[in-house]
């Protein structure tokens, strides 16, 4: 067996590997959100339905898209490959009195894995699917007034069974048909249900990447003490409070918009 195979097929190679991934999905939830912030935009869904129709549309997207879906699963694998390695080699777990945040998530990485990856499932069967699949969802036209700024939002009926998107200008207006995905999410942040489960997943995520960053950073070797306090500071304020803070607040205004 080569040195590179025995590296890779060893704890500390599973344990790299977990690290590049998981830096990888980090990088994700800072697009993923800066994104998804577009839902606070009072514009009847514009600026979101124009970006979730570039993230489906846009050739290199679509890529860095298949190459996250293998990341998610190579992720999940490999910890429950050492999750599983870890527990039969130390059955009894090791006894500790301290309840510091940052150590409830080490030792319990496996389970807040699996609130995550079990909400991914649901997340992206209910939004992704139906945006590639759902051929009931409807279609919205967007009229700009490129001199005034003014949009208008209406709903739109293709004249085709194929359409996708379309761009167009009349004049001094700018016309945009997009897949209206800001229904769906209306649609699906109305129930209280969906709403706790996401506000759950969002508190999972938080314990998740309080440890998960930094312990990513070490595995990989960048953990030199003059960067170690940096690294702190954005594992905890940018990746275990901001972030989760932002995409839990999506669901909870729209629930309450709703009633």
């Amino acid at each position: 067996m080569s040195d590179f195979k025995q590296t890779f097929n060893s704890s500390l190679g599973k344990k790299l590997i977990m690290a590049l991934t998981g830096l990888f999905l980090c990088t994700f939830l800072i697009v993923h959100v800066g994104g998804n912030l577009l839902l606070f935009s009072n514009d009847n869904g514009y600026g979101f339905n124009v970006y979730a129709n570039f993230l489906t549309h846009f050739p290199p997207i679509e890529v860095i898209a298949y190459l996250l879906y293998a990341c998610i699963l190579v992720h999940a694998l490999y910890a429950l490959i050492l999750t599983i390695g870890n527990r039969k080699a130390r059955p009894i777990p090791y006894a500790s009195a301290s309840k510091s945040p940052t150590l409830w998530s080490s030792k319990n990485m496996g389970l807040l894995g699996s609130i995550l990856f079990l909400f991914i499932v649901i997340h992206m069967g209910d939004f992704w699917y139906h945006y590639h699949n759902d051929e009931t969802m409807g279609f919205k036209e967007y009229r700009t007034n490129l001199a005034t700024g003014m949009t208008v939002a209406t709903d739109y009926r293709p004249e085709t069974a194929d359409f996708e998107h379309s761009v167009t200008t009349q004049g001094d207006v700018e016309i945009v048909r997009v897949k209206d995905l800001h229904a769906r999410v209306v649609s699906s942040f109305s129930n209280l249900w969906y709403v706790i489960l996401y506000v759950i997943a969002m508190g999972a995520l938080s314990f998740h990447l309080l440890h998960g960053f930094q312990s990513a950073f070490q595995t990989a070797g960048w953990s030199h003490k003059k960067y170690k306090p940096f690294v702190q500071f954005v594992g905890t304020w940018l990746f275990a409070v901001i972030i989760p803070l932002a995409f839990a607040l999506m669901p909870i205004v729209y629930y309450f918009k709703s009633l």
